[in-house]
């Protein structure tokens, strides 16, 4: 049987620090203005699901999980994870389902790049490689070509870079080339020898769950229980990296939103993300213009859905996400600092 713990109850600010300091409620990935006061107990063997919650002095009885779920998260590539922090999209390609072509070579990448981070990106992430659903894979040396030179100007510009890639060899020229950050969406399964590189560079991670290769994903994806498959694997991909010497501390996880997934797959691990923190890793969730945000607000157009993706990062970060990965950075923090000062007040500093 595996025991899995969904907080719920959620409380915020003055609430939520109350409830912690009582001992009434835990606070949530660490966090020092979201707390939870319930927990869903859910008990799977084999094909059976079995769910009850009880109150969070009942779920004692599990205090390792819950020390889990508590646990302040240390600082990420240098990032405090007070309050959630923005990861811009800088899409290299032809190719990619909202932006692709629209950067045509290095120099617009830099120029979109400097604007995400002027907008207050946190992090810019760098792909060269589209992975959208139907989408083929590039050779090492395009890829590299694409987004080397782009990484490499923007680091000496003092700015955080992420290397978004399924491949050894890139990550370490990315890294060598100024990137503080692994983003791959195979959670270092794709490339063999991904997991031996990322130890030896010592720099975070993110492990992104994905069903299936980018060109036959989304043909039609199964789960039994979609968060508690992902987390099994998310699971599985940490343990995995701890045996090759990358600690929990340098991992983020990424439920990996439209990754071989349905609407309602999508819309199950949005409701669930709680669920996630009992990973002990930070939290990331990228949403940004995916379809299934069109589906709900009629836009068809990926480069439209922009409303609809800050409604998703704000939903996110309200759940306990460390790290929101965007295209629309200035809205999604403009956003953020209204729904997160209504929610704890005593921090807003005004």
């Amino acid at each position: 049987m595996t025991l899995y713990l969904r907080p719920l109850s959620l409380l915020y600010g003055p609430d939520a620090r109350r409830a912690v300091g009582a001992r009434e409620g835990g606070a949530l990935g660490g966090s020092d203005f979201i707390a939870f006061t319930q927990v869903e107990l859910i008990e799977r063997a084999g094909g059976r699901i079995a769910r009850r919650v009880v109150s969070y002095k009942d779920a004692q009885a599990h205090s390792e999980k819950l020390r889990c779920i508590e646990a302040r998260r240390p600082d990420f590539a240098g990032l405090a994870l007070g309050r959630p922090k923005l990861m811009g999209i800088i899409n290299v390609t032809p190719d990619s389902f909202s932006d692709g072509g629209r950067l045509a070579g290095p120099d617009d990448a830099i120029a979109h790049g400097r604007r995400l981070a002027e907008e207050g990106a946190d992090i810019l992430d760098v792909g060269g490689e589209s992975t959208r659903p139907g989408s083929d894979a590039v050779s090492l040396a395009l890829e590299a070509e694409r987004v080397i030179p782009v990484i490499r100007t923007l680091a000496d510009a003092g700015h955080r870079l992420s290397i978004d890639t399924r491949k050894a060899a890139l990550m370490r020229d990315a890294v060598a080339a100024g990137a503080a950050i692994i983003n791959d969406v195979s959670a270092l399964s794709f490339d063999p020898e991904s997991l031996g590189v990322a130890a030896k560079l010592g720099c975070p991670v993110v492990l992104m769950h994905a069903q299936g290769d980018p060109k036959t994903m989304q043909d039609n994806p199964i789960y039994e229980d979609v968060a508690l498959d992902v987390y099994d694997m998310l699971e599985g991909r940490i343990a995995a990296c701890e045996a090759a010497g990358i600690s929990r501390h340098r991992i983020a996880i990424d439920p990996g939103i439209g990754f071989g997934k349905t609407f309602a797959h999508n819309l199950a691990l949005l409701s669930q993300l709680p669920l996630f923190h009992g990973l002990g890793a930070v939290l990331l969730v990228g949403l940004s213009r995916k379809a299934f945000t069109g589906a709900l607000t009629g836009e068809k157009k990926a480069g439209e859905r922009v409303m609809g993706s800050v409604g998703g990062a704000v939903q996110a970060a309200l759940n306990g996400a460390q790290i929101l990965r965007i295209h629309d950075v200035k809205p999604t923090r403009q956003a953020l600092a209204v729904a997160l000062a209504a929610a704890d007040p005593e921090a807003s500093g005004i």
